[in-house]
């Protein structure tokens, strides 16, 4: 797993640098999302290796639809396909959302807390806390959730009982 990632982390930060300088890193995202997913279907894995399958017939396999080869993400699947880089596309996949996300300023959490986090604004959805009622600038990705935990006196008294 750590030699993979060693080899897909420079292929991950040239993705990343691409995609950023030409302010297309959701779409490159995506694209490599797909091409992770497919790097890690048993029946593409059985392919790499295969004499019989040219460089470019096999990183066709690994582009969206309607995605052109000649374009900048066919390019870099090229380029992976003939340095035999494909089975490492999930790990270039994750270490660039990790970069993505970095420059976007975004953190993945999980939020619990003893009171309902207020998310009062549709578009930014900034959190509230309960004592100064100022916004705290916490976002929330859609998919995540925040859990309230029952901090209460009674919650704390059950819990010291059962021990």
């Amino acid at each position: 797993m750590s030699s993979a990632l060693t080899l897909a982390r420079p292929y991950a930060r040239a993705a990343f640098e691409t995609a950023l300088a030409r302010s297309a890193l959701a779409g490159w995202a995506e694209k490599l999302a797909f091409a992770a997913e497919v790097a890690a279907d048993p029946r593409v894995v059985a392919l790499f290796g295969n004499p019989r399958l040219g460089g470019s017939q096999l990183a066709s396999l690994f582009l969206p639809q309607g995605e052109k080869t000649d374009g900048d993400f066919g390019h870099f699947i090229s380029l992976l396909a003939e340095n035999g880089r494909l089975p490492v596309l999930p790990e270039i996949g994750a270490l660039f959302e990790q970069l993505k996300l970095e420059s976007e300023r975004t953190l993945k959490v999980r939020l619990r807390t003893a009171v309902r986090v207020d998310t009062h604004c549709g578009a930014c959805r900034h959190a509230r806390t309960r004592e100064d009622q100022r916004c705290t600038q916490a976002s929330f990705q859609p998919g995540h959730r925040a859990d309230p935990v029952d901090r209460s006196e009674n919650a704390r008294r059950r819990r010291h009982r059962r021990r």
